[in-house]
């Protein structure tokens, strides 16, 4: 069971009633609960005591499982990238921290809602999709949706394991039209044959972090593995930023000189490339 403070938070009030409803699954599932002398007890018998109820409200940034009568905060530090993740809610999908920076935009939006925004950009994607970046794996299920096969990438293996905790993430494992696959989207793009995307996602790190990422070298390679007509949906950041802004012209540049039509995306915050 995974809670954050959206959940816990009406449990902690002194008029609560004895019986009381609450999402197990950070919003996606309601149960019954009963309240005793020690906490909150779940039809399992598991009892969510009122310390940890108290420990979880507290920490406005965090979800926590309960698994054993232990409450344990979901985080992981990758030696492989150097980087401290966590997951974070929000009133529906929550992000994830990657050393204290949220994935995805969640000022007057939520996770879910952003990611639609890029998926509705690239106009009812189908056929083979193409996710560079996975991370909670939101885009990709949410291609999946339309979609023939999609392939996702993603970069470090602790990030799984943060998907691997979170409910919003486990279609990433059972849709069988999901494919996951870990590496550097940078070298992993070589080993796909020519034309074989109807669309690619690619919604990298930022530019300070993954540089290649944004290279003349990358989007060579998009344009290549993209059947004609195919579309490229990338994020960019706020247009309406003096980073953003000055990220956007570069990388419209270069993805016209990698022979792409390019139209801004503005709401999305991202560009829309064709082939």
């Amino acid at each position: 069971m995974i809670f954050s403070h959206f959940q816990t938070r009406p449990l902690a009030e002194k008029n609560a009633p004895t019986l009381i409803k609450i999402s197990p699954d950070l919003g996606l599932s309601e149960v019954e609960i009963t309240k005793t002398p020690n906490g909150w007890q779940f039809s399992t018998g598991e009892i969510l005591t009122f310390s940890q109820i108290e420990k979880i409200n507290a920490d406005t940034n965090s979800c926590f499982q309960l698994r054993n009568q232990q409450l344990q905060k979901i985080e992981v530090f990758s030696s492989y990238t150097n980087r401290y993740y966590s997951l974070m809610p929000t009133e529906k999908a929550p992000t994830m921290l990657i050393s204290g920076i949220p994935m995805h935009r969640i000022k007057d939006t939520t996770p879910d809602v952003d990611t639609d925004r890029k998926i509705r950009a690239l106009q009812k994607p189908y056929g083979h999709i193409l996710d560079t970046a996975t991370g909670l794996g939101y885009t990709a299920i949410q291609a999946a949706r339309t979609a023939q096969k999609v392939i996702t990438i993603e970069l470090d293996p602790a990030v799984i394991a943060i998907c691997k905790a979170n409910p919003w993430s486990r279609a990433l494992f059972s849709n069988p039209k999901i494919q996951c696959l870990i590496g550097d989207s940078f070298n992993l793009v070589k080993i796909f044959e020519d034309g074989y995307f109807n669309a690619i996602i690619h919604d990298p790190p930022t530019l300070s972090l993954a540089g290649h990422l944004y290279s003349q070298d990358m989007y060579d390679a998009f344009y290549r593995i993209l059947k004609n007509n195919g579309r490229m949906f990338h994020y960019i950041g706020n247009p309406e930023s003096r980073s953003g802004a000055s990220v956007g012209r570069g990388v419209i540049q270069r993805l016209r000189k990698a022979g792409f039509e390019v139209t801004p995306k503005g709401r999305a915050f991202g560009i829309l490339a064709q082939k």
